[in-house]
């Protein structure tokens, strides 16, 4: 992606379910959890680029001793910083220290066997360590102590904020995750108390009934409880003080989370290679969380997949597989493959097939993998052409063959990100230039005014960066046409569940999309529309009310439009923009069909919410988030 945008936070929880001992004697450090702890982390670093921590649990400890530990780092190298600061605790230590696993547990932090580490990719609030997950929940009472780490976005916050004030807690800040942490925390105590209350009417004395609630907690009446009016998308991992784990995940199985197991460990993480990667297993061993569903992973061992609510349409989010997540996984790589392949043969149309004059390249870095796949579909299509062309041929002499096979389809690496590029002068419009020099051109492969050069992105979210920057650079080297291929379909709405795109006025397709309102007189749909969004605004309806706008123009006029906003008056060529469609982006990612992005169809009632303030907001000149 040309431009950077927040999106998704990162999860690892990995539970040890062998003693300590174990893990020395077999793989010859007392460190194993926490090692493969950092390396889960470092695979899914793309996820968070704000801050990380982590948390870890010690089982069976006496009471006056610690069994909750917790670090959390921001700034520049913040994993690198965090696990620094972990690992002083162990840098000094003799051989003889580092082989007594007991004597580790029970007097260094960070030797538990319940690990929990998140990436954090802030889309709003502040970005201190403050906002750092985990997220710790304290209490005397080692049951009712939680630690809560997640990767979420919900859009009823302020409703789920009164309840609390209604159950007449006194919550110290208005924050999701406080929200969220607050509402399974009081779930929990009342479980406890439930469970305390029950085993005390029995005669059972204090330190009796602690060890019945580690035994009988149902966490799946505390999730289903804390969870029943969430809206949005959301995996959540959650730590109880005593031993027991627990990953949530949302219905619409919106963000993403996978889990393995064996009789050495279980371990969830957001994205499936970072775990095949750390523990180098089999990608058909690993599963996915279903959606609906809480992965309980119990102190004695048990480890259960439970409904906590009904199932709704899953809406795995589409653009995980476009951009968010790693091309390592085996899926997401084949599916980007076919995301370039589909655009493939509208762009042969759009240069008459004219394979000698047209050069493919990709803007770097996460297009490379769509590129290959736009390739290869271009090379099927010269074969079949290569192929009727010699069958066409009544006598094949005079060079003729040779000059068929000697055709191919021209791919060169035209585009170059350098560094990031900072600069400390104070004037705006030469700051503005050098930081248009983020990107760089390849020259001399182009024939001036001949060739047509294929650009593909894997989206065009603001088109900033694609006007000031990419076009401009390319155009140095004089083509006759730049065509830009956008490998996601047009980004017309925003997201609520986890992306920080909630400011629609910034999105290049918006904006085309008011600018053709403008130019055919239409302005009175937009206050019709406006006042629609004002009546709904809280209302939970199923329509979207901003489509009645976009379906006024094809998808292609609106892409003509992106085309002539993005083009500078002295570029020297033509500029084309073309966008995958939602219909062969579902084709292309079956299994992961949520598109409200791009195409405006919300998977829960609170996105319409959103939507509809997102317009109300730019109709009152309002820059801010819409939930």
């Amino acid at each position: 992606m040309s431009e950077s945008i927040q999106h998704e936070c990162g999860l690892a929880l990995i539970r040890l379910r062998q003693p300590l001992q174990y893990y020395y004697d077999k793989y010859g450090t007392s460190l194993y959890g926490l090692s493969k702890l950092q390396l889960l982390m470092q695979k899914q670093r793309n996820r968070g680029q704000d801050g990380a921590g982590i948390a870890v649990i010690k089982h069976d400890m006496p009471p006056g001793y610690r069994y909750i530990s917790r670090k959390r780092a921001i700034g520049p190298n913040y994993l690198q910083k965090l696990f620094k600061q972990v690992h002083k605790y162990f840098d000094k230590l003799s051989p003889e220290q580092m082989q007594d696993t007991d004597w580790m547990k029970m007097n260094l932090p960070y030797t538990g066997e319940l690990l929990l580490g998140h990436l954090r990719y802030g889309t709003h609030g502040l970005n201190n360590i403050e906002s750092c997950h985990p997220f710790l929940r304290k209490n005397n009472w080692m049951n009712r102590s939680l630690v809560l780490a997640g990767n979420f976005n919900l859009t009823n916050v302020d409703e789920l904020f009164e309840e609390l004030v209604d159950l007449g807690q006194f919550p110290k800040e208005k924050s999701e995750s406080v929200t969220i942490l607050e509402k399974m925390g009081h779930f929990l105590d009342d479980e406890v108390q439930r469970l305390f209350n029950w085993f005390k009417s029995d005669g059972c004395s204090n330190q009796e009934i602690n060890e019945l609630i580690v035994q009988n907690i149902d966490i799946q009446r505390i999730i289903t409880r804390s969870c029943k009016k969430f809206d949005g998308g959301y995996v959540m991992a959650g730590m109880i003080g005593h031993g027991d784990a627990f990953v949530v995940r949302d219905p619409n199985g919106i963000r993403p989370a996978f889990y393995y197991q064996d009789e050495e460990v279980v371990v969830v993480a957001s994205e499936r290679p970072a775990i095949q990667t750390a523990f180098d297993i089999l990608h058909h061993e690993i599963k996915e969380i279903t959606p609906g569903h809480v992965l309980s992973i119990r102190k004695d061992g048990r480890i259960e997949e439970h409904a906590f609510q009904g199932r709704g349409k899953k809406s795995s989010c589409s653009f995980e597989r476009i951009y968010f997540s790693r091309g390592n996984d085996r899926d997401i790589y084949t599916e980007r493959k076919q995301l370039g392949a589909k655009l493939a043969d509208r762009v042969l149309e759009l240069v008459d097939y004219d394979f000698d004059h047209t050069v493919f390249s990709f803007i770097p870095n996460t297009a490379e993998i769509a590129h290959i796949g736009m390739v290869e579909r271009c090379q099927e299509i010269l074969s079949d052409r290569k192929r009727m062309a010699i069958e066409a041929l009544e006598n094949p002499k005079n060079g003729s063959l040779a000059k068929i096979f000697d055709q191919k389809v021209r791919v060169e690496k035209l585009v170059v990100k350098d560094a990031k590029m900072r600069t400390f002068i104070a004037d705006e419009l030469v700051r503005n230039t050098m930081v248009s020099h983020v990107y760089d051109v390849t020259y001399g492969i182009i024939e001036n005014h001949v060739d047509t050069i294929v650009l593909i992105d894997d989206s065009i979210v603001r088109g900033t960066t694609l006007r000031d920057s990419i076009v401009r650079m390319v155009a140095r080297l004089k083509p006759k046409k730049i065509i830009v291929l956008s490998s996601a379909p047009q980004i017309r709405y925003p997201d609520c569940y986890g992306i920080d795109m909630s400011i629609m006025s910034r999105f290049v397709a918006f904006q085309a999309m008011v600018a053709l309102i403008k130019d055919r007189g239409l302005e009175d749909q937009m206050d019709e529309v406006y006042q629609l969004c004002k009546r709904d605004v809280e209302a939970n309806v199923k329509v979207n009310h901003v489509k009645k706008l976009y379906d006024n123009f094809s998808d292609e006029e609106i892409s003509a439009k992106i085309a002539e906003m993005l083009t500078h008056d002295d570029l020297g060529c033509e500029l084309e923009i073309v966008y995958q469609t939602v219909e062969d982006l579902n084709r292309a990612c079956p299994d992961h069909i949520g598109d409200w992005y791009f195409s405006g169809d919300y998977p829960t009632p609170g996105g319409n919410g959103v939507v509809h303030q997102a317009f109300i907001n730019f109709m009152e000149k309002r820059q801010v988030r819409a939930y």
